[in-house]
């Protein structure tokens, strides 16, 4: 009896441990409730329809606000010539050196202008304009100015102190490269105006013509239209001027009439605006000639940002995918 209550104790104790051994650790799986994945379902749908929506809404106006931008981009520049030009000190001899005198005989010609001649312009435009043809015969007398000063002076005293404005801003903002081709440089002049030597191309800035003057007599009657008149006045000379100002940039560059003309073409709403605010400094008794240097620089750091783009653009196209990295190191010497 004993013998046979342990043979079937022993019996057990296989049969547990066999049990044992049989069975499969059980894994316990989470999951949501359908009420959640239907609610975050719900969410990612309604997102999409959200997003959708801005998209519909925002894309009318997409375009009218890249407009401004740009806009608002190219007609800051000339402003920023002003702070660029007087932050560095090195371009004031430019100035003093060469075109104050010229300030004093533009001061000579808008005294004469505004004694003899706005009066009766002014009385002449009451009429049409009421009290509000002061601002216009304004704009008048300083178009006449500028005629007189641009026919006199501008074409052969200032475009050299322009250009080398220009070349000098390039420099400063590391544009060496496109100088050095075109004129003799000190590489070890202290500045960058000082390291300008003399041109060993043709050197011009804004090339004169006789067009240009004309365009402005034939517009200036454009003062006459009540209010829209001025406006129109500076913003169909500027553009001239606008469409000008990278002339400079483009002779550096060795551009073809033909690849100028497609530059131009390419940012003609960008050099409108440009061009509008810069007339409007020319436009400033006294300081006119002063603002046309800092127009160059603000041109030449426009130029500058430009220059950097395309070579930013030329290096991602030569960089093109990364490699694949190199596969892990082993120490293995079989």
């Amino acid at each position: 009896t004993a013998i046979c209550a342990f043979i079937s104790s022993e019996s057990r104790v296989q049969a547990i441990a066999g049990t044992t051994s049989n069975s499969k650790p059980t894994t316990t799986s989470l999951r949501y409730p359908s009420s959640l994945t239907a609610t975050t379902e719900m969410s990612e749908s309604q997102q999409s329809a959200w997003s959708s929506r801005v998209d519909v809404v925002l894309r009318p106006v997409e375009r009218p606000v890249s407009y401004l931008t740009r806009a608002g981009i190219a007609a800051s520049y000339p402003l920023r010539g002003i702070w660029y030009f007087l932050r560095n000190k090195e371009f004031y001899p430019l100035f003093l050196s060469r075109l104050l005198p010229l300030s004093i005989i533009s001061f000579l010609v808008y005294f004469i202008l505004f004694t003899f001649a706005f009066l009766p312009q002014f009385a002449f435009l009451a009429i049409f304009h009421g009290w509000g043809a002061w601002v216009n015969a304004v704009v008048l007398v300083l178009g006449e100015g500028v005629v007189i000063i641009q026919g006199l002076f501008e074409g052969f005293f200032v475009d050299e102190c322009r250009v080398d404005v220009f070349d000098a801003t390039l420099i400063k903002e590391s544009h060496t490269d496109l100088v050095a081709p075109h004129r003799i440089l000190f590489p070890d002049a202290p500045t960058a105006v000082k390291m300008l030597g003399k041109p060993t191309t043709s050197a011009i800035y804004t090339p004169w013509s006789m067009v240009q003057i004309i365009e402005l007599i034939i517009f200036l009657p454009l003062n006459f239209i009540p209010v829209v008149g001025t406006p129109a006045f500076i913003i169909i000379t500027g553009t001239r001027l606008g469409k000008l100002a990278h002339y400079r940039w483009f002779q550096l560059s060795g551009l073809s009439k033909k690849e100028s003309k497609r530059e131009i073409s390419s940012r003609t709403w960008e050099y409108v605006w440009f061009g509008t605010v810069a007339m409007l400094l020319e436009l400033v008794p006294v300081l006119s000639f002063f603002f046309l240097l800092t127009t160059s620089a603000g041109a030449a750091l426009w130029a500058a940002r430009m220059e950097d783009e395309k070579r930013r653009e030329a290096v991602d196209s030569l960089v093109g995918e990364p490699l694949p990295p190199p596969p892990p190191y082993e120490d293995d010497p079989v």
